[in-house]
């Protein structure tokens, strides 16, 4: 999971981003932190999915 105090860089960032503009080191900071943000969402997501089951409702078999 990532810390809330890296999603809260990820905002500020963001946020700079929109207002007046990222220097060169800034903008390498926030896209390892994406990158490290949507590794871990994908995992997850991925895990969620696997764990998911689709039953029939008329047999009530596993499909």
């Amino acid at each position: 999971m990532v810390s809330k105090e890296k999603l809260n860089r990820i905002n500020e960032l963001s946020k700079k981003s929109k207002e007046e503009g990222l220097n060169t080191a800034e903008k390498e900071e926030q896209h390892e932190l994406r990158t490290e943000y949507l590794k871990v969402f994908r995992e997850r997501f991925k895990k969620k999915l696997d764990s998911i089951e689709i039953v029939d409702d008329e047999t009530g078999n596993n499909t």
